[in-house]
């Protein structure tokens, strides 16, 4: 049975920490307590300081002072392999295996069980894998290649590593954000699981939903400080967000009444091979049109065809009535079409570039003077829109890496509306942001509108697509199935469509 935390003594306790890089102060107090047997979650708005908390308990960074205990024991990590050693893992939101190795070669890398002759008893090793996912109750073949594991899959890997280790303290960043809800379930299974074997999971999330389902206790930072720790019991979401952002929020979906205007996109027939077929709909200025549906139902890839980026086999696109040449996303942004794809940090930033070259990246026609671009004019326009979306940042110059993940997010933004679109397609627009940022992100979306700006948005989140749509296109398996009104949907008559179930 997980353990009573009240009767136990900490398996890992942060007191007072502090971290700062330069000027910029990450943790001005860092505290937290872990127990054995329980989940705790740690939450608080993009740039609270979690990251940096995260690594001075992974070892990647020494704190600047405070305390570290590990079993009531003072430690001082000089790195990774410390914290490991003691006994401390972190499955990253995006896992890291070696993708030509089987999995129980990644679980066991560098510790292999050999025979004689030095060599690898492949054996052993993937008996000792398979007792472990028996262990969590899940079945993962040991002798498959890395390759082509889902995500879900490689997180599981990373624990089963973590496990092998004798790992007490297992740290999850934001582990489900690109999962199914089926992947989800199976993971709060495997985080209960852990719990009854005495670990101590440290679960780092901005679903606030997920706190509460999976946790025990929760821990809330903000502005690089500790807040409070409470019981999950003892708590609302409500408590929650007020403590994360300092304030109440007095909507999450501040969204006005629209008065759509003409028809400024229009689809007929889309069509991709194998992917969707037949896709039909109008987006008037003005309006925001959300595209619903269970992963892989299509709503990317028609996003992604109607911007260029993928080529569309059939049908027709036009702006303002104005064929749009397809399969060409220069003639979609001349057309004033702007494109937000879901991955920001693989398709939508250049993560080693600064604030102000990623801002301008999307008009550098508009910039150049004499074939060259003046730095004066990049950092005016990032100045602008930096001031604009209330950009938290040290210099305009920083890599956009540094940014926290809500603010990268407002970069993309910026970059495209920099080129003041007519058309804005936002796919997934507030994923692995803090409840804060998304708030500024659904005002933002609602002041475009509202601007006679025709917005598209993609979005997994069904509170979103109901609290900000005007009009709800539902997709399944590649199909256009439903158009419901703003005012008329419900989760369920949502969830009806993109399942294909049969009205009550």
């Amino acid at each position: 049975m997980p353990v009573d935390a009240s009767d136990a003594r900490p398996v890992l306790e942060l007191e007072r920490a502090t971290k700062s890089f330069g000027a910029v102060r990450a943790i001005v107090d860092g505290t937290i307590t872990l127990y054995r047997g329980e989940a705790h979650a740690l939450v608080g708005e993009n740039g609270a300081g979690k990251s940096t908390l995260v690594k001075i308990l992974a070892g990647v960074h020494a704190p600047d002072s405070g305390d570290l205990r590990v079993d009531g024991i003072d430690v001082h990590f000089r790195g990774p392999a410390d914290a490991r050693d003691a006994g401390i893992a972190v499955i990253y939101q995006e896992p890291t295996l070696f993708p030509d190795l089987t999995v129980a070669e990644n679980i066991f890398m560098g510790r292999q069980p050999v025979r004689a002759g030095r060599r690898i008893d492949r054996r052993a090793m993937n008996s000792a894998a398979t007792e472990i996912f028996t262990r969590l109750g899940v079945v993962l073949d040991p002798d498959r290649q890395a390759r082509g594991l889902s995500v879900a899959d490689q997180q599981l890997v990373e624990i089963a590593k973590a496990l092998s280790l004798n790992a007490q303290v297992l740290v999850m960043d934001e582990p489900t954000a690109a999962l199914t809800n089926v992947e989800v379930d199976r993971l709060f299974g495997v985080v209960s699981t852990l719990r009854s074997h005495g670990a101590a999971v440290l679960f780092i999330s901005h679903r606030l939903e997920e706190v509460f389902e999976a946790c025990q206790r929760v821990t809330i930072m903000r502005d690089g400080a500790f807040v409070r720790t409470d019981p999950i019991e003892m708590l609302t979401v409500g408590d929650v967000i007020t403590a994360m952002v300092g304030r109440k929020l007095d909507t999450m979906f501040p969204k006005t009444p629209s008065h759509p205007g003409d028809v400024v996109l229009e689809v007929r027939g889309l069509s991709r091979t194998g992917i969707f077929s037949d896709i039909s709909f109008q987006v008037r200025r003005g309006e925001l049109v959300s595209l619903a549906g269970l992963v892989g139902a299509g709503r990317s890839e028609v996003a992604r065809a109607i911007f260029g980026i993928d080529h569309a086999t059939a049908g027709s696109v036009t702006v303002d009535g104005k064929p749009l040449r397809l399969g060409d996303p220069l003639a979609a942004m001349a057309a004033g079409i702007a494109l937000v794809p879901e991955d920001r940090r693989q398709q939508g930033l250049v993560m080693g570039l600064g604030i102000d070259r990623n801002v301008g990246l999307a008009s550098l026609r508009r910039l150049r003077r004499r074939g060259l671009i003046p730095r004066s004019a990049e950092r005016l326009l990032a100045e602008d829109w930096a001031r604009r979306l209330q950009l938290k940042f040290a210099r305009l110059t920083d890599t956009v890496s540094t940014l926290s993940g809500g603010n990268q997010q407002k970069v993309v933004l910026g970059k495209w509306l920099a080129r003041d679109p007519r058309i804005l397609i936002v796919d997934e627009p507030t994923r692995g942001i803090d409840v804060g940022t998304k708030a500024e992100v659904h005002r933002m979306l609602d002041d475009l509108t509202s601007q006679g700006i025709a917005v598209l948005m993609i979005s997994s989140e069904l509170p979103e697509v109901l609290g900000m749509s005007d009009r709800i296109l539902v997709l399944r398996e590649g199909r256009l199935v439903a158009e419901i009104g703003g005012s008329d949907a419900t989760e369920t008559s949502v969830m009806r469509a993109a399942t294909g179930q049969e009205a009550a």
